[in-house]
């Protein structure tokens, strides 16, 4: 059978190269190395300006990662920026939140990772606490820390032992969205995962898979995809 193919959200960011000095789509190469080790192919999705592509784009793949990166503009749940709150990222926000909505309309596996999962919880009317201490390693670099599966959840199912992941967040899940359930936590209490039960496979994690080795989750993810 043809491998899935699971595209994965970029990010819109000016960058150097050669003799250019130009924006571009950006996306850490762990993200597609990451799914083709889990068995999918991978394909980049840049930011649209015009949101309505969204479904059309979706509606072309087998599964869906929403990538990590800046915050969610706190506008979108309803809150006002902290001062510990980044710059907002309004296309990237619009162009996201309707692969989400895509994805969910049509039971396209998704799975959303540290931004992802925020966004997922925002998609579906959560909200985020904006600054915590502890989950980041030093500037630029991750941190690692436990996570505890809650039994009986599809994380669970995928990894049912507490485990050491890679992590780089500052913001987190507050309140839950609509049907989300929190199917993992840090020590401190913090949602290190998130699922919506009864609507096919849909999984948010707040650490970065894709800077590690483990790769379970995602190749749950692939799984999902091969079986539509």
């Amino acid at each position: 059978m043809p491998k899935p193919l699971i595209g994965i959200s970029t990010y819109l960011e000016p960058a150097r190269w050669g003799v250019w000095d130009l924006p571009a789509a950006l996306l850490p190469a762990g993200y597609p190395r990451l799914v083709r080790a889990s068995g999918g192919l991978a394909a980049m999705l840049p930011p649209d300006d015009d949101p309505a592509a969204a479904a059309a784009v979706v509606a072309r793949l087998d599964g869906l990662v929403i990538a990590g990166g800046a915050d969610v503009e706190p506008a979108r749940y309803g809150a006002e920026p902290s001062p510990r709150t980044g710059p907002p990222a309004r296309e990237r926000d619009a162009w996201e939140l309707a692969l989400i909505d895509a994805a969910l309309a049509s039971g396209t596996p998704l799975l959303g990772i540290c931004r992802g999962l925020q966004l997922l919880n925002v998609a579906l009317g959560g909200t985020l606490v904006q600054h915590l201490e502890g989950h980041t390693g030093g500037r630029g670099e991750f941190g690692s820390h436990t996570v505890k599966p809650v039994p009986g959840t599809l994380y669970a199912s995928l990894v049912p032992e507490a485990a050491d992941v890679p992590t780089y967040h500052h913001q987190c899940v507050d309140r839950l969205g609509a049907g989300l359930v929190a199917s993992a936590h840090a020590a401190d209490g913090t949602v290190e995962a998130a699922e919506l039960p009864g609507a096919g496979w849909v999984l948010g994690v707040q650490w970065h898979p894709e800077t590690g080795r483990d790769t379970r989750v995602t190749e749950g993810l692939v799984r999902a995809a091969a079986g539509r």
